[in-house]
């Protein structure tokens, strides 16, 4: 009997994208437990990233003995606050192992065919082309110990970002997808100019991911937010920090009271400003940033050349006269539009662009 083995692995894959996002500095894992040609199991790294994703899938009543383990990462090794994933595998008496990927991670990185050994699993390295690029954002932290940023924009067919009549350049389907990009990101990030023109919530309305929230930090050096916002009734389900260097305590104790948390910064002037802001945003334990700002702000980013992937979501409509900027489109316009995403926006497309 052939056994496809890509078949098995991009099947972990498909399982790893749910929780793409939500598992903070670990990656998000795929594992599959396959016997006698058919799954067993399966399992996905928590969210928080917490257990992994191979103990999920074997921490199950089941005779796991001469199965096939597929995993998109390799399996860990080492002993951090929980144990290797290695343990379990040998304690089930798994015959093969099968992941796409090395851990970047030094702790792990190329060992677990040597530990494996010892206990007679063997142990195989598969290549997958369907998602070569999924783990880019965790292979950027490994190396950079930052945050991976990504961020989105609206614009009208003639660059515009601002439509005066309509709140909405773009439309619902678009909005849909934003909301979906939203998920893959354990915070975004907002300026407070925005959230006080837009009175936005940044979060996920659509079903199925409406009680997932990421955590939201809003730019506010000159604390300008308004009071009579959505977004000052907190959820608990979501952690909000105002990043600011006004020290005005009659307003930090406001904020303080609806349950904001802070990041003072001396000022965002250069990319190495940027860079130490998003070290500290690393340490608070988040990997992926999603920026939705208005496209003043969006210019710096790209010009400080601080943006990974750019999403950028275009109307086929001009608005002409009821378009506006409140920044020059040169740098957008420069972006060369040809990497279009293949989902079904009705009229709109949209396009990543990777830097």
């Amino acid at each position: 009997m052939t056994i496809n083995h890509k078949r098995f692995l991009d099947l972990a894959f498909e399982i790893a994208k749910k929780n793409l996002g939500k598992t903070k500095l670990n990656p998000s894992v795929g594992t599959i437990i396959v016997k006698n040609n058919t799954v067993i199991s399966t399992g996905v790294t928590s969210i928080n990233g917490r257990p992994h994703a191979e103990f999920n899938a074997l921490n199950i009543n089941n005779n796991f003995e001469g199965a096939d383990l597929y995993s998109t990462l390799e399996p860990c090794s080492h002993y951090g606050l929980t144990p290797p994933c290695t343990n379990i595998i040998k304690k089930n008496k798994i015959k093969n192992v099968y992941y796409a990927f090395n851990d970047p991670d030094k702790r792990s990185y190329k060992k677990v065919e040597k530990i494996l050994k010892k206990n007679k699993i063997n142990t195989k390295l598969i290549n997958s082309n369907n998602f070569k690029n999924f783990y880019t954002s965790y292979y950027f932290n490994q190396k950079f110990k930052l945050p991976f940023i990504s961020a989105k924009i609206a614009i009208s067919k003639d660059y515009y970002s601002i439509n005066k009549i309509n709140k909405w350049i773009t439309n619902k389907q678009s909005q849909k997808i934003t909301h979906l990009l939203r998920s893959k990101n354990d915070c975004i990030f907002s300026t407070s100019k925005t959230i006080n023109i837009d009175n936005a919530l940044l979060n996920c309305r659509i079903d199925g991911l409406n009680n997932y929230k990421p955590d939201l930090f809003i730019i506010d050096l000159d604390f300008k937010l308004k009071k009579n916002l959505l977004i000052n009734n907190i959820s608990s389900k979501r952690k909000t920090y105002l990043i600011i260097n006004n020290k005005n305590k009659k307003k930090i104790n406001y904020f303080k009271k609806k349950g904001f948390k802070f990041i003072f910064t001396d000022s965002l002037l250069s990319k190495n400003d940027f860079n130490k802001l998003f070290s500290k945003i690393y340490k608070l334990g988040y990997s992926r940033i999603l920026f939705e700002t208005g496209l003043t702000f969006l210019n710096s980013l790209i010009k400080y050349k601080l943006i990974n992937d750019l999403y950028i979501f275009q109307s086929i409509k001009m608005l002409k006269k009821n378009g506006i900027n409140n920044s020059s489109p040169l740098l957008l316009k420069k972006i060369k539009l040809k990497k279009k995403i293949n989902v079904n926006l009705d009229s709109d497309n949209l396009y990543k662009i990777e830097f």
